[in-house]
């Protein structure tokens, strides 16, 4: 063989092993976005029912304490104004506290889609 043809040889080996890295590369991030995707979607889901039976439970316990404080009190609407209130106060200690809940949100989102 002449200089020539082995690095011809050389050159479309060099080539082909290129090819499969770039085909398995592509694969590999398919597979990791269709990965991520299940794994964002199933999260939002599961966020989803649990978080609209939370709901509802809170809906119901909030008119229930309502009508307790009410009943206590002699006045049905007060005890709506108070539990109206006790979420406004909780609202509002939320949004103080929000770049907290960010970075709590940021590092457990961050360690799911890195890993």
């Amino acid at each position: 063989m002449s200089v020539f043809e082995d690095i011809n040889y050389t050159t479309d080996k060099a080539s082909h092993i290129g090819e499969r890295y770039i085909k398995a590369s592509h694969q590999y991030f398919r597979l990791k976005i269709f990965q991520q995707l299940t794994m964002s979607l199933s999260l939002m889901t599961k966020v989803l029912v649990v978080g609209s039976f939370l709901f509802a439970g809170l809906v119901f316990l909030s008119v229930s304490g309502a009508m307790i404080i009410g009943q206590s009190i002699g006045n049905y609407w007060i005890g709506f104004l108070v539990i109206g209130l006790i979420y406004f106060v909780l609202a509002l200690i939320i949004y103080k506290l929000r770049a907290k809940f960010n970075t709590i949100i940021i590092k457990k989102v961050g360690q799911n889609f890195f890993s």
